[in-house]
């Protein structure tokens, strides 16, 4: 029997720290070796269930590994043997009794989870890659997605002025997170490639569709960081779900089913 269910929220073992995550496949392979996909399949023992007891050992692990922790411990070495209790007695404090997050959910609709699959299998698999620059690209999506709403809310501007704020912070996120959670390894020399000969260019204007869900597959985790309050982030989730369901009908459109293969040079 499997021991994570699809779409349950999880804790993922990173190097020495732990992240909140979401199973979003979960493959037995002949071996009977469990590996869950997160934004990369990983074997099970990396994985944790999302209890507060786990969830304590994931803010004990982030406290002892902040540079300003480190640094409070240098500064704290010659102090007297009281303010050093003192000093472990608040930590103690502050482990336990970590801030609670607002949860937010952003399902990823069962064709798009079939991309995923699709484009793991291609890339990590078969060693393909997303050909490049894609059409349409990122930017193309949004922009479309935002013109047909732009034209079926022409009555309700505070709306489109909202969706259109969301769209912009869409792509803001896709070219800061790109190069740091959203590429498998087989993928990073073409990114490395790509930005050396577009230097001018945002990812945004190059990638597509396939890396788009991989970022929406992040959207909870990397929301739950922001300060926004309840109100803002429902929003936020309702017009991300809307466009989700854009991104499915629109499938066959926007994602390619051409994965080029990587030439002998490349994998050497």
């Amino acid at each position: 029997s499997l021991t994570y269910l699809n779409e349950e929220r999880v804790l993922c073992y990173h190097g020495v720290l732990i992240y909140e995550a979401k199973v979003i496949i979960n493959n037995n392979n002949n071996n009977n070796n469990n590996h869950i996909y997160w934004d990369e399949w990983v074997p099970e023992e990396r994985i944790l269930k999302y209890t507060q007891e786990n969830i304590d050992l994931k803010n004990s692990l982030k406290e002892a590994y902040s540079p300003h922790t480190r640094n409070h411990e240098k500064k704290t070495s010659s102090t007297n043997d009281s303010s050093k209790k003192k000093n472990r007695e608040n930590t103690k404090v502050s482990v336990a009794e970590p801030i609670r997050k607002i949860e937010i959910k952003i399902p990823i609709p069962d064709p798009l989870k079939l991309k995923l699959v699709e484009d793991w299998e291609n890339i990590t698999k078969d060693k393909k890659l997303v050909p490049l620059p894609r059409n349409p690209t990122v930017v193309d999506i949004l922009n479309e997605y935002k013109k047909i709403n732009a034209e079926s809310k022409k009555d309700e501007k505070k709306e489109t002025d909202l969706i259109s704020e969301m769209l912009d912070g869409i792509q803001l996120y896709f070219d800061r997170a790109l190069g740091n959670i959203l590429l498998y390894h087989f993928e990073r020399q073409q990114y490395i490639e790509i930005e050396n000969e577009n230097e001018e260019k945002k990812m945004s204007e190059i990638y597509g569709a396939e890396h788009l869900l991989r970022l929406f597959v992040q959207f909870p985790f990397l929301l739950e960081e922001t300060n926004l309050d309840q109100d803002s982030l429902t929003i936020i989730q309702q017009y991300m779900v809307d466009f989700l369901k854009f991104l499915a009908d629109n499938r066959k459109k926007f994602f390619t089913s051409d994965y080029e293969q990587a030439k002998s040079s490349y994998i050497s």
